[in-house]
C-alpha cells in the first residue's frame, strides 16, 4: 500500500521497464562502466550479478575500490580491477584530499561512458570530481549511519552530505537510485533530489536457486540475526531480547552471524560479542560464507536494525521459506508484511522483539505459513528483477544525451 502511494506521489520515480533478458547483438560494445566502491567484498557480495550483465551487454567493466580479499576474484570474473587506497571512516582531511585527488585523476584517465557510485561515500567524493556531462548512477544503500546515529561527527557531517548529494544530482548525466520509496521521499522533499533523476531498484535480489524454502531443523527451537556487528544494526536490542527471555525460562536459541566493521564508527567490539557468547545469552558465529546452510538450521531470522536500504539478509531469509522478526523503519517493510511474513517490531524496543520472537516461537503452524508466504514474496526481489532494472537505467542513461 505505501508502494503504491509513493508511486503516485512520484510518478517520475522509477528505473523504466525492463529490457529482453537476452539480446542478439551486445547493446553497449565499446561503452565502458567504472564501479566506485568502498570495499572489495561489497562489490562481490551486492554487485556481482549487475557487473556480470553489463559485461554481457559489452561493456568493459572497470571495480575501483579499497581491495582487501577479493581482488582476484574480481579479477576472475573478466573485470579491470583498480585498487583504492581508501578507507570508509576517514575523515583526517588531508588523507581525503588525496583520495579526491586519486578520483579526480582516475575519472579523467579512465574516461567511463557511466561511473555507478555504490553507498554514501562514494556518491560524495563522486559528486565533487566527476567532470561535467560525465554519466553518474549513485546508488544510495539507505542512509545508513549518517541518518541514525547521535553522536556528534554523524550530526555533524549530516549537513555536509546534503549539500554534496544536492550538488550530484543536479549535474547534467547525473541519477540517483534508492531501494525503497521511504528513502525516496527523504530526499525528494528535502531537496536534495527530483523526481525525474531518482529510480527506486529494491535491493541487490536474491538468487531464489541457490536459498530454496526447506522443512524446518529438528532441535533447540532457533533466532538467528545475520548482519554486521554495528550497534545501528540492533545487536543491543538483540542481546537484550535473549537475556528477556532466558529470564522467562524460554527455550530459544538466540545466534548471531556476522563480524565487527573496524570501518564503521558504530562497530560492535569483537569482546562484547565473546562476553554475551561466555555469559550464553547468545552464541555468535562470527562471519560465515554458507548463508543457505545457515538458514536451513534457523526457525526464525530477526533483524532489529534502525534503518536499511533494502537488507539482503532479509530476502535470503524471505527466499528460504523462513519466518522473519524485524523493526517497522525503512528497508525492512519493504521485504515484511506485518502478520503474512513475519511480524514488525518498534525499533529500539527490546521487549517487543522478545515477545514477537517468543510467539513465533510457540507457533509452528504460523512460521510455516510466514515461510510460504516469504517464499512467493521474495519472487519479486529476485537477481534477475533487480539486473533487468539496473541495465535498463543504464541504457537510458547511454541513449538520453540531453543530460
Amino acid at each position: 500500500m505505501m508502494r503504491a502511494a509513493m508511486e503516485a506521489r512520484y510518478p517520475m520515480a522509477s528505473a523504466g521497464g525492463a529490457p529482453e533478458r537476452s539480446e542478439r547483438k551486445p547493446w553497449a560494445s565499446g561503452r565502458k562502466l567504472l564501479f566506485l566502491v568502498t570495499e572489495d567484498w561489497y562489490f562481490c557480495s551486492h554487485r556481482l550479478p549487475v557487473a556480470r550483465a553489463a559485461r554481457d551487454a559489452g561493456f568493459e567493466v572497470v571495480v575501483a575500490t579499497r581491495v582487501d580479499r577479493h581482488g582476484q576474484r574480481i579479477r576472475d570474473e573478466g573485470f579491470r580491477l583498480v585498487a583504492l587506497p581508501w578507507r570508509r571512516r576517514s575523515v583526517h582531511p588531508l588523507r581525503e584530499l588525496a583520495a579526491l585527488r586519486r578520483l579526480w585523476t582516475l575519472y579523467r584517465r579512465e574516461a567511463p561512458d557511466i561511473v555507478h557510485h555504490i553507498a554514501l561515500k562514494p556518491a560524495a567524493y563522486g559528486a565533487l570530481v566527476a567532470p561535467r556531462g560525465l554519466r553518474t548512477v549513485s546508488t544510495v544503500a539507505g542512509l545508513g549511519y549518517l541518518s541514525t546515529s547521535t553522536q556528534l561527527r554523524a550530526r555533524i557531517l549530516r549537513p555536509a552530505l546534503r549539500l554534496v548529494l544536492t550538488r550530484l544530482c543536479r549535474k547534467p548525466g547525473a541519477r540517483m537510485v534508492v531501494q525503497n520509496p521511504d528513502d525516496l521521499a527523504a530526499l525528494i522533499d528535502s531537496g536534495v533530489v527530483g523526481a525525474e533523476r531518482v529510480a527506486v531498484i529494491r535491493g541487490s535480489g536474491v538468487d531464489l536457486d541457490r536459498f530454496a524454502p526447506g522443512d524446518e531443523p529438528a532441535g533447540a527451537l532457533t533466532a538467528t540475526m545475520v548482519a554486521r556487528m554495528l550497534w545501528s544494526k540492533g545487536v543491543r536490542e538483540m542481546v537484550e531480547a535473549a537475556r528477556l527471555l532466558r529470564a522467562r525460562g524460554s527455550n530459544v536459541r538466540v545466534v548471531l552471524v556476522g563480524e565487527p566493521d573496524d570501518e564503521n564508527p558504530e562497530s560492535v567490539p569483537a569482546d562484547d560479542l565473546r562476553a554475551w557468547s561466555r555469559a550464553g545469552y547468545i552464541e555468535w558465529l562470527g562471519v560465515r560464507d554458507d548463508m543457505p546452510e545457515v538458514l536451513r538450521t534457523t526457525h526464525i531470522a530477526v533483524l532489529p536494525t534502525y534503518r536499511e536500504g533494502l537488507p539482503m539478509t532479509l530476502l535470503e531469509a524471505a527466499a528460504s521459506g523462513r519466518a522473519i522478526v524485524a523493526t517497522d523503519v525503512p528497508g525492512c517493510r519493504e521485504i515484511v508484511r506485518h502478520g503474512e511474513n513475519g511480524l514488525l517490531v518498534p525499533s529500539r524496543d527490546a521487549r517487543a522483539l522478545a515477545d514477537a520472537i517468543e510467539t513465533l516461537a510457540h507457533d509452528p503452524a504460523r512460521r510455516a505459513r510466514m515461510g510460504r508466504r516469504g517464499r512467493e514474496m521474495a519472487a519479486a526481489f529476485g537477481e534477475d528483477v533487480v539486473v533487468a532494472e539496473t541495465l535498463a537505467l543504464y541504457r537510458a542513461m547511454l541513449e538520453d544525451d540531453r543530460g
